[in-house]
């Protein structure tokens, strides 16, 4: 894991040689609406890029991870299949679905069904390499949705230019990333995270929360603010040294939720000792986010191996998927 996350820039850039290799045939419909199908590590893309490109899209982009698709999709949808092994049950289920309802198909995936059914039935796909934990292939699958987006006319850009500034930005900061990354490490050793982000990037907490739990093997939360000033920040009432709040504070944050983050830091501060501020780097959101993703991943393998468990097992998905095929 640790080397996955070091060659992390290394994935980005090799997944923009294959959006530039790949060839994908015209679109020929229309698309009012995306549905982008995925779960995991073969998921948390699409809530991040939905967030990222919002001013950008031409038409709602909705995440979707669960068996079922939502009825509005229909020939006017594009609906993106997600699966890194490509045999998700979930994500194979929504694409019947979505055939069923002949909309727009395209797919992200290193092999296994779904790249076998979009051979044998020629929808677009893009296929990156195979072999690694779908968490630690979030750098090769992330840039094709872009690529998707733009070729069906979604967006104005495939970002290529910025996810370069943006590996750009993380070599050339490594070094005092993984020292932040340490320290951040320290604090939340022993200690329940509790991660707070302005809602525009809440796809970035959702992904270091994911990386917390099965890199590091711990529970922790996540809320966005101004949300959580309508319900959660209530909930600060006992206190607790076994929580540790992590803020994502961003340039581009809107300036009334910089002043909630103030605020709510003077109600945090009553009730636990331990509360950290990580601040990203970057001059689009695109970059912010990459930087504050690797960020948090390095943080999760460096818990991990504080905590002194195995970081890539995780027999108790395996359990699951092996009690599902029973019935």
């Amino acid at each position: 894991m640790k080397q996955l996350i070091q060659d992390f820039t290394q994935h980005l850039k090799k997944a923009l040689e294959i959006n530039e290799s790949t060839s994908l045939s015209a679109a020929n419909k229309p698309i009012s609406n995306v549905l982008i199908c995925g779960l995991g590590g073969s998921g948390i893309g699409a809530t991040i890029i939905s967030q990222i490109v919002s001013d950008d899209a031409n038409c709602p982009i909705v995440v979707n991870k669960d068996y079922f698709i939502p009825n509005f999709v229909g020939e006017n949808t594009l609906v993106i299949a997600c699966s890194y092994s490509g045999n998700t049950e979930e994500t194979l289920e929504m694409l019947t679905q979505a055939e069923q309802k002949n909309a727009t198909i395209a797919c992200i995936t290193s092999g296994g069904k779904l790249a076998a059914i979009s051979i044998e039935k020629n929808y677009n796909h893009i296929l990156i390499p195979g072999g690694h934990p779908p968490r630690a292939a979030f750098g090769f699958a992330f840039p094709g949705l872009f690529q998707l987006l733009h070729h069906y006319k979604v967006i104005t850009s495939n970002y290529a230019n910025d996810f370069n500034k943006a590996i750009d930005l993380i070599n050339n900061n490594e070094a005092t990333l993984v020292v932040e990354a340490n320290a951040i490490t320290e604090k939340l050793y022993k200690k329940i995270p509790v991660i707070y982000t302005s809602a525009p990037y809440e796809g970035v907490a959702v992904r270091f929360r994911q990386q917390i739990n099965e890199n590091s093997k711990m529970l922790c939360w996540h809320h966005v603010i101004p949300e959580m000033n309508h319900n959660e920040l209530v909930g600060w009432t006992n206190k607790n040294e076994d929580l540790a709040v992590v803020i994502f504070r961003n340039e581009d944050d809107y300036y009334r939720n910089k002043k909630r983050i103030d605020v709510n830091k003077t109600v945090f501060q009553q009730y636990t000792s331990t509360i950290i501020e990580v601040h990203s780097k970057g001059q689009t959101m695109l970059q912010r986010a990459l930087y504050l993703i690797h960020l948090g991943d390095w943080v999760s393998y460096l818990l991990g191996t504080k905590n002194g468990v195995d970081i890539v097992e995780v027999d108790v998905i395996t359990h699951l998927k092996n009690e599902l095929a029973k019935l």
